[in-house]
């Protein structure tokens, strides 16, 4: 079994239970809740350019979020106060990412014991659990007493090998529960919260084949966050503590729409009492990665226009109509070849590919119509070996309705700062699982100056949710980095930590204090809401703010009314 996923030569997808007999051809199956199934085909069988359903069920790809701010959002007072006294304890944080720097000081308490419950490293394969646990097949799971066994040793990583080279890790866990150090001036939240650690394996190649991934790009595949989730559930569920799950990674693969394998299973998991969701929004507000237009009956013909930087020379784009539609096409190159009357109708699911010899482009034109598990209908455009320059993408609907037009560029460190849609659309940013409907979406703003973050993606989502939910510091936050060092980092990644802290709080009084023992996480977001700090002078709920600044005092005020 742990072959099959990890091994290169096999492909993964995400498979809903209920029409999992029509995959008899799978070469292995995996459960990873009651409605998904991860199942592994040889890589052999798929074409990356002819993708037809199974794009529905490919693995989307993620990338971090991140590239104190304690009294701003309450935290102090509630710390000190004798009425409060809080500090996490009790409470754990799930943090699935890029691993962990268990030797940091930030993660130790003062008798240099651990304060990481478990590790599971998806990506050491050859320990002494790969293989042997049924329900988490791959990767190495390292406890508690082991790390502590480690950190007695001479050479701890010659006991527990696990590490966290890209730091991304590392700086939200350390946000949230890190250890004081007063010569630093840092602590995290929650410094008495104790953390399960999953360090996410790189998606395979097949997957970042698909999506035109550089292979030296770092992301993580949908299926291994699941996987994730599911562990540090069952690890809270066997320690008896309330869970917050904290999520700083994000993509702009499915148009926004807030209905796919992991963000359902994360809808799900945040109505349990003790689990709570926090997800960073996206640092897509300045990116120039989204378009936006609507189309009449008297304007039905709408140009996209995007510059193609150097450094990119393989991407995709997703055009999502609003509704199913008859649709040409013209591609206009920067040399100014142009490729017409590419005809996209409801009745024909087609391929195309086209040639542009100014440049030697490559465009590969799916219509995926019906797309599976979100209902719409999905243009893929695979640029390969892309002319560098401004392209245009002349959009016409055959059957001139009213209608909207989305566009989307990858999210994240995919793409360089130099491609981007012309006439770029800063709102409808929100990545994927941000756009969740019940997990605590957040975005950034300067605690300094009180503005909102000029990276910070904006609302709503396309299904017209209210996201983001609520706003927290995310600008040159401290936070512990390699060789037990501290470095400043900015990004929605970095805000979604501290409210995973706060969660932490929050739970150490109403769980383990006893006061509110069944609070969920919808619960939670429901009573922050009410006690946000908002401004008079602004309307609330909107897409920039959500409902406003994240508050414990008034959340605290709400509660105990």
């Amino acid at each position: 079994m742990v072959d099959k996923i990890i091994n290169e030569e096999y492909m993964d997808l995400i498979i809903p239970n209920a029409i999992l007999d029509s995959y008899s051809y799978a070469v292995n199956k995996t459960n990873i809740n009651a409605r998904y199934t991860l199942i592994n085909v040889p890589k052999k069988t798929i074409d990356v350019c002819e993708l037809g359903d199974i794009y529905s069920f490919v693995p989307a790809i993620y990338t971090t979020e991140s590239t104190v701010a304690l009294d701003e959002i309450g935290v102090t007072k509630v710390r000190y106060e004798p009425e409060y006294e809080l500090n996490g304890t009790g409470a754990l944080i799930g943090i699935i990412d890029s691993g962990i720097n268990y030797l940091h000081p930030a993660f130790r308490y003062n008798d240099n014991t651990t304060k990481i419950q478990a590790i599971w490293d998806q990506t050491i394969n050859e320990g002494a659990t790969s293989g042997k646990d049924a329900d988490f097949p791959y990767g190495t799971i390292y406890s508690k007493d082991k790390i502590n066994y480690a950190l007695k040793q001479s050479n701890p990583l010659a006991v527990v090998p696990t590490d966290d080279k890209l730091g991304h890790g590392t700086m939200v866990a350390g946000i949230a529960v890190g250890s004081e150090d007063e010569e630093n001036e840092f602590s995290g939240v929650a410094p008495l919260a104790e953390l399960l650690v999953v360090k996410l394996k790189q998606a395979k190649k097949i997957i970042k084949d698909i999506f035109s991934v550089p292979d030296d790009k770092i992301c993580f595949q949908e299926s291994d966050i699941m996987m994730g989730i599911r562990f540090v559930l069952e690890k809270a569920k066997k320690l008896q503590r309330p869970l917050v799950i904290c999520i700083a990674l994000g993509t702009n693969h499915g148009g926004e729409y807030g209905s796919g394998p992991l963000t359902n299973f994360l809808d799900l998991i945040t109505t349990f009492p003790g689990v709570c969701s926090i997800i960073s929004g996206g640092n897509e507000g300045n990116t120039g990665r989204h378009f936006f237009s609507k189309l009449t009956v008297q304007n039905s013909t709408k140009d996209i226009l995007f510059h193609a930087g150097e450094k990119d020379k393989n991407f995709l784009i997703e055009i999502w109509p609003q509704f199913y539609q008859n649709i040409s096409f013209e591609l206009v190159s920067p040399s100014g070849e142009t490729k017409t009357n590419i005809n996209i109708t409801i009745d024909y699911r087609n391929l195309d590919i086209y040639k542009f010899y100014m440049g030697e482009t490559y465009i590969c034109i799916n219509d995926v119509l019906a797309e599976v598990t979100r209902g719409r209908q999905l243009i893929l455009i695979r640029f390969v070996n892309i002319q560098s320059g401004l392209w245009t993408i002349r959009f016409h609907s055959l059957d001139k309705i009213n209608s909207a037009l989305n566009a989307f560029l990858p999210s994240g460190n995919i793409l360089s700062e130099d491609t981007y849609f012309i006439d770029a659309d800063s709102f409808t940013t929100i990545t994927s699982p941000g756009n969740s409907t019940a997990p605590i979406t957040i975005t950034s703003y300067d605690s300094v100056t009180g503005n909102i973050s000029a990276f910070s993606s904006k609302g709503y989502s396309r299904a017209n949710e209210i996201k983001p939910d609520l706003v927290a510091p995310g600008e040159d936050i401290t936070a512990p980095y390699q060789n037990n060092s501290y470095v400043s980092i900015s990004g929605t990644g970095a805000a979604a930590a501290i409210v995973s802290g706060v969660i932490a709080l929050i739970y150490e009084w109403s769980i383990i204090k006893g006061n509110f023992t069944n609070l969920s996480g919808t619960e939670i977001k429901t009573l922050l809401i009410q006690g946000a700090k908002r401004d008079p002078n602004v309307e609330y709920p909107n897409k920039t703010w959500g409902y406003g600044k994240v508050n414990l005092v008034g959340f605290f005020d709400k509660l105990t009314r």
